[in-house]
């Protein structure tokens, strides 16, 4: 029997607010082992030495290889091709036609007509759905994560990054690091076996996402931990890897903007099973599933949208373009109110829905109030949409989208955590709503990810 399909789901529920809001679907796991020592040490080994970050089984690889690949691609990105050869990544971007995001993932052009799409499943849906309904001489291979494949997966992929990864991978390689732009590939030898190294840093800090076939990881992981020793190498572990973006400011689950009432989209659910979509959580409590769609302007992708292509959603950015509402920003949650909410666990109940540590996001897609003022009259002036503890600040942030006019470092705003009423979802307990000050602050919120990645 086929899977149910989004349509059939959004039917069977009333709306896709309510499918959504009461879904099963926890937020993104990473299944690998949670801790190798303590998250704690973990995080903060990318700030002062190195950390080791197994990316091998958490995401989607889209392989999409022939003479159109490119033109399917461009045709779906808000990115610009132009120059973008061979070795070299970017972060491929996707909106649907009223220019809200459907998600992004990182492209690797390969070889000529060779490129692997890499990250969630939500844009790689959209994608796979196009190349299969649309006319394009271009295939497709797809190798899913870890929690829904049947055996290995297709490749390795190890992150470094902090300040001693070069050094790491001189030693491991027995060579000079050569010199890499930002989103550029080297090449590399380890352990006897070909590698391949983008210059990225997933949590704003040096270093590079090392991959190649599954086959040889085993050795090349020996490789790196042997040349970490005298560098401080640390792995890390599901829980630290899962704070890195609230460093570097990268915005992981945007709600996929696909529930439209048009025929293109109204498509799409039909081919989409109901499993792809994830679970919708927070406070925003809008019954219009159009209101918790988001844009690339809001979640800070000025500088990737290029109009020098005709691409989904253009019209619509273009419109936008010139004077975009809302703002990423970061939160910086308030001590004591952060303390409070953990604390009403000891006091009489219902208190605060749980913040668990290290990352507070409890459903895939998480949406919280920011308010400014107090009691009936507060006003609704943004989106928290990715919380959690940075042990390197000692702060608990969330990453967010406010109105520009509210966006300035040092705005005092309110977090509304939780959700009234409670909905269904298994991993929402009994609560009430808590308000959590909040002082905006630049995102990415490490002045070093400011500087030095978000800088290039």
């Amino acid at each position: 029997m086929p899977p149910e399909s989004l349509a059939a789901a959004i039917a069977r529920a009333g709306s896709p607010v309510e499918l959504l809001r009461n879904a099963a679907t926890p937020a993104h796991t990473f299944p690998i082992t949670p801790e190798f020592t303590n998250w704690r040490s973990e995080q903060r080994a990318w700030a002062r030495t190195c950390a080791l970050l197994d990316q091998s089984h958490h995401m989607t690889d889209l392989f999409l290889e022939g003479p159109d690949a490119q033109r399917l691609l461009a045709g779906l990105a808000v990115n610009t091709f132009a120059n973008f050869g061979v070795n070299r990544a970017k972060q491929f971007v996707a909106v649907n036609a009223d220019g809200h995001l459907i998600g992004d993932a990182i492209l690797f052009h390969l070889e000529d007509e060779l490129y692997d799409l890499v990250g969630h499943p939500m844009v790689i849906d959209w994608v796979q759905f196009h190349l299969e309904t649309g006319d394009h001489d271009a295939r497709a291979e797809r190798d899913d994560n870890s929690a829904v494949r049947s055996g290995p997966p297709r490749l390795y992929r190890y992150e470094l990054q902090g300040p001693t990864a070069a050094a790491v991978i001189e030693r491991a390689t027995g060579a000079p690091l050569p010199a890499t732009k930002f989103f550029h590939m080297a090449e590399f030898t380890i352990a006897g076996r070909p590698v391949r190294g983008l210059r990225h840093g997933m949590a704003g800090q040096p270093g590079f996402e090392l991959f190649g076939p599954w086959a040889d990881g085993d050795a090349v992981l020996s490789a790196l931990l042997e040349a970490g020793k005298e560098h401080g190498l640390v792995r890390a572990g599901a829980k630290a890897y899962s704070t890195a973006n609230l460093e570097s400011g990268w915005v992981p689950a945007p709600l996929p903007a696909i529930f439209a009432d048009d025929p293109h989209l109204a498509a799409y659910r039909e081919w989409l099973p109901a499993t792809a979509v994830g679970s919708l959580g927070g406070s925003v409590d809008a019954t219009d599933i159009a209101d918790h769609y988001l844009t690339p302007y809001d979640i800070g992708y000025d500088r990737t949208v290029r109009f020098d292509h005709d691409f989904v959603g253009r019209a619509a950015l273009e419109r936008i373009a010139g004077a975009p509402p809302r703002r990423k920003v970061t939160l910086v949650w308030n001590p004591d109110d952060v303390a409070a909410a953990i604390g009403s666990l000891f006091a009489k109940g219902p208190g605060a829905k749980h913040l668990e540590l290290p990352k507070a996001r409890y459903a895939l897609h998480q949406q919280d109030k920011v308010l400014i003022g107090g009691g009936d009259g507060a006003e609704q002036v943004g989106v928290s949409l990715d919380c959690g503890y940075i042990a390197n600040e000692r702060a608990m942030v969330s990453l967010a989208t406010v109105d520009v006019a509210h966006s300035r470092p040092g705005t005092e705003v309110v977090v509304l955590w939780g959700e009234e009423p409670n909905s269904a979802k298994p991993q929402v307990e009994e609560h009430r709503l808590w308000k959590i000050r909040a002082t905006v602050a630049p995102a990415p919120y490490v002045q070093f990810a400011r500087d030095q990645y978000r800088g290039k």
